[in-house]
C-alpha cells in the first residue's frame, strides 16, 4: 500500500503540538507500577521460599545418621556364571595373559639373529 507524505501543509508550530506525557496516561502508568510491585513481591516469595527448602534440608541433613550399621552379616560375593562359556560359544579364557610377542630389539643390542643382516 503506497504512501502519500501531504506536502501542502506547513510545518506545524509550538502550539498545535500536543503535549503527550512519556508515562502515557495514568491508567497506564498505575499498571506498569502495580507490574513492577507484582515482581518485586514475587521474587520476594521465591527468595524466602528457597531459602525455607535449604533449611530444611539442613536440618534433614543434621538428624540423619551417617553410617549406619548394616542389619545382615555380609555374605561372600556369588561367582558369576558367563552363560556364553558354559554353552561352549567363546572359549574359557585363562585368568593371567600369556605373553605371545617377542620383546622388543633394541639398537644396542643388535638384531636377534647376527649372522641375518638387519632389513
Amino acid at each position: 500500500m503506497p504512501r502519500h507524505f501531504d506536502l501542502t501543509r506547513d510545518k506545524p508550530t509550538l502550539e498545535d503540538v500536543t503535549d503527550v506525557p512519556l508515562g502515557g496516561t495514568r491508567a497506564q502508568a498505575m499498571q506498569r507500577l502495580q507490574v513492577g510491585v507484582g515482581g518485586v513481591v514475587l521474587m520476594i516469595l521465591l527468595v524466602g521460599l528457597a531459602s525455607l527448602i535449604q533449611d530444611r534440608t539442613r536440618e534433614v541433613d543434621a538428624a540423619a545418621v551417617p553410617a549406619a550399621a548394616p542389619t545382615t552379616e555380609p555374605s561372600a560375593a556369588p561367582t558369576q556364571n558367563d552363560p556364553l562359556v558354559e554353552a561352549g560359544v567363546v572359549p574359557d579364557l585363562p585368568a593371567q595373559p600369556t605373553p605371545t610377542q617377542s620383546p622388543a630389539v633394541v639398537p644396542e643390542q643388535g638384531s636377534q639373529n647376527a649372522d641375518q643382516p638387519a632389513r
